[in-house]
């Protein structure tokens, strides 16, 4: 385990470039299905994009003139903002947006405190060493030069509203700026957990992306908060080019515009769905009240037990990779393992599932019925490192 990963690399994963040589081969995969309409797409991720409405030029010119003033209100209103105290930026990703607001309010040589149900992203971990200051994760907010809470972990665990309150007060008591990493849950709080909004929460700044869960991409970060700290985070991601290509905005807008709390709810039904049927067969899957997860270990753990091997040489997350590869290409499910890099956790999630995605895939036995099949498949695997290799890397 590293400091800014929560699990450990083994022999056949050992870092981002070995992550990224995967992802080829798993794109060369999704190029095929897709050519013959098998594909499934499995992420809970929309990271697609819609053109230019009535033929609208994509302009980095023509684009803010037009859309900016609609693009902060709608952005303000989705975060919790207040228009007379607050301002918005949308950066090229959402570890873009916490790279440049952590630079700017965390001091060199200071303490950051984590919050969070489980763990914080490393996407935290990284911008705070970038910083030049010390992440204290779990650690005591007293003291601390700034806190960042994640209400919905990496994990997919979550941070009930009376912690996340309590954790706001103490920060309030220390002097501490309260930056709210709510990619996955700026959404998901109001509208599954009855949680309030972003800034409600009585956060300076927060920050979310527009691929997750009720917004319909681009895959861009929204950021907002105090008027002067999100002009000091804006003008350092400038100088960095952190900031969107301005001719996204209209489709900011367009993604913000059509975002409705009930299809968040119709997600999480179908994501439970097809937990129940996932635990009916495997009793070892964990589940959060938005997620289910296939853990690396538990996986690692039924691979072996299937092929009667005691001491398997893979790690937790390498056996994650194998099945999610055996998932793609023997079923054609497209899981969010693919979707990170590196990949936040060892545990294959199961988050946010499309339930008209899951009706084209034949429903969530058939899904079942392919988790267990590709069980079968690693447990065949998992006595030779040299198949294995050649699954997640190719000839």
């Amino acid at each position: 385990m590293t400091r800014e990963l929560p699990y450990e690399r083994g022999a056949i994963l050992r870092g981002t470039e070995d992550d990224f040589a995967k992802l080829q081969v798993a794109w060369r995969v999704v190029a095929a299905r897709h050519a013959e309409g098998s594909l499934y797409d499995f992420t809970g991720l929309v990271r697609s994009m819609l053109a230019g409405a009535d033929g609208e030029p994509l302009d980095d010119e023509l684009a803010p003139a037009v859309h900016w003033d609609l693009l902060r209100s709608l952005a303000l209103e989705h975060l919790g903002g207040d228009p007379d105290r607050d301002d918005v930026f949308v950066a090229n990703r959402a570890t873009a947006a916490i790279f440049a607001a952590i630079q700017v309010l965390a001091p060199s040589g200071g303490r950051v405190a984590g919050v969070s149900a489980g763990y914080s992203h490393p996407a935290v971990w990284r911008a705070v060493r970038w910083a030049g200051a010390t992440l204290d994760d779990g650690g005591a907010i007293a003291g601390a030069d700034l806190v960042v809470l994640t209400r919905l972990a990496v994990t997919y665990d979550v941070l009930p509203l009376e912690e996340i309150e309590r954790a706001v007060v103490e920060a309030r008591a220390a002097g501490s700026p309260v930056f709210v990493d709510d990619a996955g849950g700026a959404r998901v709080g109001p509208a599954v957990l009855g949680q309030p909004r972003t800034l409600e929460l009585g956060a300076d700044v927060g920050a979310t992306g527009l691929d997750k869960y009720g917004t319909i991409g681009p895959r861009l970060g929204l950021l907002a908060g105090r008027r002067d700290l999100v002009s000091r985070i804006r003008a350092l991601a400038i100088e960095l080019g952190l900031e969107a290509r301005p001719m996204l905005y209209g489709a900011v807008v367009r993604s913000l515009e059509q975002y409705r709390p009930d299809r968040v709810r119709a997600l999480v039904a179908a994501t439970n769905e097809l937990g129940d049927a996932l635990e009916a067969r495997l009793p070892w899957v964990e589940r959060t009240p938005v997620a289910v997860k296939l853990p690396g270990a538990g996986t690692l753990a039924e691979a072996a037990r299937r092929a009667d091997v005691a001491k398997p040489s893979l790690v937790p997350v390498e056996a994650t990779a194998s099945l999610a590869m055996l998932l793609l290409r023997d079923h054609g499910i497209h899981t969010v393992h693919f979707a990170a890099l590196p990949p936040g956790t060892d545990a294959l999630l199961l988050k946010f599932v499309a339930p008209e995605m899951l009706a084209r895939f034949g429903g969530a036995s058939a899904f079942a019925a392919a988790v267990d099949e590709s069980l079968d498949e690693l447990a065949r695997l998992l006595v030779d490192d040299r198949m294995l290799r050649r699954l997640l890397f190719g000839a």
